[in-house]
């Protein structure tokens, strides 16, 4: 189906989808203008159309691209580590990864969770809901809760958990661009981290 576009040299390639995924995320699916798309990757509308048959079989594309890369950060998820702050630490840096990779792949998976246009909302929801799952499941798969306390609700700690991991997370990733190597991202996430975890194992661990 996308043959034309897989024949474009991979900067091409990265061009068109960077340039897609950020009119989307500033604009939805119904604003978002296959004229801006196609200006900012450098190439004619023609062309734009050429690779896909219309802005909807886009934002599809889209979306199955973006699904594929969060697999692969669900596939190095660490299932060893059975400490649940260190398995949160090293998703974490891997996220930091993909970013670095695939500039605003979170803003643009954040945004189609919002999306409420009737010709691409179903096909969100179907993607989504079993991939949401699928992630929470694998990052607390074979976490040992033997190590929180006994009067602790760990259910309760584990949403506490995610609310920082999410807020710190997006800070984490909003400062990306400051940095000029994921060494020097890793190194003052990991520091930052490490006081957030030591604060809550505090509170949560025996």
């Amino acid at each position: 189906m996308y043959e034309s576009f897989y024949k474009l040299k991979a900067i091409k390639r990265k061009a068109v989808l960077n340039a897609a995924i950020d009119e989307f995320v500033q604009y939805g699916f119904e604003k978002a203008s296959t004229n801006s798309i196609a200006q900012e990757a450098g190439i004619s509308k023609g062309s734009l159309f050429n690779y896909f048959k219309n802005k909807k079989q886009l934002f599809i594309y889209l979306i199955d691209y973006a699904i594929t890369v969060i697999e692969k950060l669900y596939d190095q998820i660490d299932l060893s580590e059975k400490d649940l702050f260190k398995r949160l630490e090293n998703i974490g840096l891997q996220k930091l990864e993909i970013q670095s990779a695939h500039p605003n792949i979170f803003d643009f998976l954040k945004t189609i969770k919002q999306e409420d246009s009737n010709q691409v909302k179903d096909f969100i929801d179907s993607k989504f809901d079993s991939l949401t799952n699928e992630g929470l499941n694998l990052i607390y798969k074979g976490v040992d809760y033997t190590k929180f306390r006994d009067d602790i609700d760990i259910e309760k700690a584990i949403e506490v958990l995610n609310w920082t991991m999410f807020g710190f997370s997006e800070r984490a990733l909003k400062n990306l661009d400051t940095f000029k190597h994921m060494d020097e991202v890793g190194k003052k996430y990991m520091n930052e981290w490490q006081a957030y975890s030591d604060f809550l194992k505090k509170l949560f661990y025996k």
